[in-house]
């Protein structure tokens, strides 16, 4: 499993011109799932994300976590998260899981970070075309891979 956490000013999720959700300052959370993600992955990629010290602190260090700031989490599905680029010009989805498999462990992964948060996350809807409106705050941008934890 793969997330982009982006660290927002404020951000918004259209569907066909409907406004789906928006939240304040926070972070935008787009998640790529993997055909052997496991609920494993879920709870450890929430815990490190709504831990992760990102926010300012009153000496403008990056000391501060989204749950200490009382910040606002959205989260979006995001298959190409998965794409392989080595070969050609026309990425590859096949590392992608089938929603089948993924929409399950992303409500999963919504579920357990508004159990660690005490809140509801904003989301988008699964498998549609959704337009993100954000104002990247810093400019702050980390990926993490669960794949990667060891």
């Amino acid at each position: 499993m793969k997330i982009l956490i982006q660290r927002v000013k404020h951000s918004k999720c259209t569907v066909d011109g409907k406004e789906i959700s928006k939240i304040g300052q926070g972070i935008l959370v787009f998640v790529g799932i993997t055909n052997d993600d496991t609920t494993e992955d879920i709870e450890w990629l929430a815990n490190k994300m709504v831990n992760l010290r990102i926010f300012n602190d009153e000496d403008g260090v990056m000391n501060k976590s989204c749950i200490e700031i009382d910040g606002e989490i959205m989260i979006i599905s995001q298959f190409t998260l998965h794409a392989r680029t080595k070969k050609g010009n026309r990425p590859s989805y096949v590392d992608a899981a089938k929603p089948e498999i993924s929409e399950p462990l992303y409500k999963k992964f919504i579920e357990t970070v508004n159990s660690l948060t005490g809140k509801t996350s904003a989301t988008g809807i699964f498998g549609a075309d959704m337009k993100i409106e954000l104002l990247n705050d810093g400019p702050v941008t980390i990926i993490i891979d669960s794949k990667n934890r060891i």
